[in-house]
């Protein structure tokens, strides 16, 4: 990252800007750094000032406390004014929850577009999200940063082997240092249900894209993401999964960030 701003409460946040045109601000999920999204720049800068940023806790950004979704939206809003003062926001996953929540506060949002924000929709999944809070917090408290990713990875629906032997790679140590930003996320997410009063106050366009070939659940949640705003489109790409091909996802964005 070669440019930061300050966010409202002074945490410097590390961000860097590829082509030229309206600005489009791109919004990691959990475990991730800028660099996760940064493939989908290559795609949209043909179009637009793409903007990649890690979040604060996370790669070159700084951090404080205590932690607030709001300070998130901030970091946002800073983003934002370091561009022109307006831009279009894509979030992928719980990343897809903060821009939601950034342009329900009523930031200079042009449109919006999400990708598989993990909403429950199902019975239980507020209960399931509670427990999960309380696990979560109970790991990262007692500094048990490895078993806070094991609990992430099992909520995401990781097989038990495919986790035991993630922490035996050399990817692992990374995984527990970005490990607190885990609470982050998950409150960015709120109780896990779809907040509909929220997505209602929502002025903006938004496109809520969903993959063909994700669980049945979780193209749910991204419709009725769509059906809660006033102006939502919802769109599934045919063979795509929650790991979705910038390639595929790129023309799809332009299309709407450009209309």
């Amino acid at each position: 990252m070669d440019k930061h701003t300050n966010s409202a409460d002074g945490t410097s946040i590390a961000y860097e800007t590829s082509g030229d045109g309206p600005a489009v601000i791109l919004v990691s999920g959990a475990m991730s750094t800028g660099g996760t999204v940064a493939p989908l720049a290559v795609p949209l800068s043909e179009r637009f000032r793409v903007v990649v940023y890690d979040r604060r806790g996370r790669g070159q950004s700084g951090d404080a406390s205590p932690y607030a979704v709001e300070r998130e939206v901030e970091d946002l809003a800073a983003l934002i004014d370091a561009v022109g003062g307006e831009a279009a926001l894509y979030g992928t996953s719980s990343g897809g929850a903060l821009v939601l929540r950034a342009a329900a506060s009523g930031l200079q949002v042009r449109r919006v577009a999400v990708y598989e924000v993990p909403f429950a929709v199902y019975e239980g999944g507020a209960r399931e999200r509670a427990e999960y809070t309380e696990r979560l917090t109970e790991a990262l408290d007692e500094g048990r940063r490895g078993d806070a990713v094991e609990l992430f990875l099992r909520m995401t629906g990781m097989a038990e082997q495919m986790i035991q032997g993630a922490r035996q790679s050399p990817m692992w140590a990374g995984m527990e240092t970005i490990a607190p930003s885990l609470a982050y996320d998950n409150a960015v997410m709120g109780d896990g249900l779809v907040p509909r009063d929220r997505l209602a106050s929502i002025t903006a366009p938004v496109l809520a894209v969903a993959g063909s070939a994700s669980p049945a659940w979780m193209r749910e949640a991204t419709r009725t993401v769509a059906q809660s705003v006033p102006e939502g489109t919802y769109r599934s790409l045919e063979g795509q999964t929650h790991m979705v091909d910038p390639d595929v996802l790129g023309p799809v964005l332009a299309e709407f960030f450009g209309a």
